[in-house]
């Protein structure tokens, strides 16, 4: 993806990614560089450093929009209600398929997050009594 950029071209998406709180192997993965590459253009002389307080800060603001996607995201399926719309079979297995796919994806999240915050959850599972 990166052949035809040129250094500055690619520095410059490098911070960009970085800025929005990107890891190093997150922005390398993106960009099809390694994460060496990737570390080097954020030290470079023409690419103004960030903080690890600001790529911290960077990346609670963008984890913060996310959830506040998803649960906008779940409450427009909510009112969907897809269980209960009409649908062709095709389109009856996609959605269920999606939907077990989605529930997974986010139940492995939901572990992630007990596992690194266990003292976090405690208190939501002690409130919703769900474990």
């Amino acid at each position: 993806m990166t052949g035809s950029l040129t250094v500055a071209q690619r520095r410059a998406q490098v911070r960009h990614l970085a800025q929005t709180g990107a890891s190093n192997r997150a922005i390398a993965a993106q960009l099809g560089i390694g994460k060496d590459t990737v570390r080097r253009d954020l030290a470079a002389d023409d690419a103004p450093s960030l903080t690890r307080a600001e790529r911290f800060a960077a990346r609670v603001a963008q984890t913060e929009s996310a959830m506040s996607q998803l649960g906008a995201a779940a409450q427009a399926v909510a009112d969907a209600k897809p269980a209960y719309t009409p649908a062709d079979e095709e389109t009856a297995r996609r959605w269920y398929a999606e939907l077990r796919a989605t529930v997974a994806r986010l139940a492995a999240h939901a572990d992630a997050f007990a596992d690194y915050y266990p003292s976090a959850t405690v208190c939501a599972t002690n409130e919703t009594g769900a474990p």
